[in-house]
């Protein structure tokens, strides 16, 4: 399966004080010299990283628009606002399973699709770039529910542990600072993919 060079961009970034070394024995090391197999990382790794940029790039509007900038002086404002960090520890776990990694990386990116909505709102003059990590959210977790069955990979789906729908913000400013989380945790989680499949990349 081919995967948009955009779409992977997203996934990968913050794991770098993870327990790599203990993953050389994980049940992936047959797939490591398949030429599709690796074809697929080094997309989806170029796509991660156009996806982590765009991110970026909203942070940056709602920087400058807001003044939200720093994660650390709205965390009292976040306790009230019920939105949560998307699990990706199946990736950077000692029990490092790639269909479970696969897995949580597929879910969590359908998770932020919905996410996004709230930015959208906030952000309508930037419609086209949210649109835009919305559509590369969506095929960046078809790609890898493609290549998880193109391998033969048993799939697991993972409760949203009490994620439904977005809160309702009580006012506008509660309404920028969930949409300043939602960016701020997409941008971990994608670094976090990021590097589960720069890893993977390696073995």
């Amino acid at each position: 399966a081919t995967v948009p060079a955009g779409v992977l961009a997203l996934l990968l970034g913050t794991l770098l004080w993870a327990p790599w070394q203990a993953l050389h024995g994980a049940p992936l090391a047959e797939l490591s010299g398949d030429q599709d197999f690796q074809l697929f990382l080094h997309k989806n790794l170029e796509f991660t990283r156009k996806i982590k940029g765009d991110v970026a790039a909203l942070q940056r509007v709602v920087c400058d628009t807001f003044q939200l900038c720093k994660e650390e002086e709205l965390l009292l404002v976040r306790q009230d606002l019920g939105i949560v960090q998307v699990p990706l520890e199946q990736c950077h776990s000692r029990t490092f399973q790639a269909e479970a990694c696969f897995s949580q990386i597929r879910d969590g990116l359908r998770a932020y699709h919905g996410s996004l909505a709230a930015v959208l709102e906030l952000l309508p003059g930037h419609a086209s770039l949210v649109e835009t990590l919305q559509l590369d959210a969506a095929n960046l977790s078809s790609n890898i529910q493609q290549q998880v069955e193109d391998l033969g990979l048993a799939t697991v789906t993972y409760p949203p542990e009490g994620r439904g729908p977005l809160p309702a913000f009580s006012s506008r400013f509660h309404h920028q600072v969930g949409s300043f989380f939602i960016l701020a945790n997409f941008q971990r989680f994608l670094e976090t993919a990021y590097r589960a499949l720069r890893h993977l990349a390696r073995l």
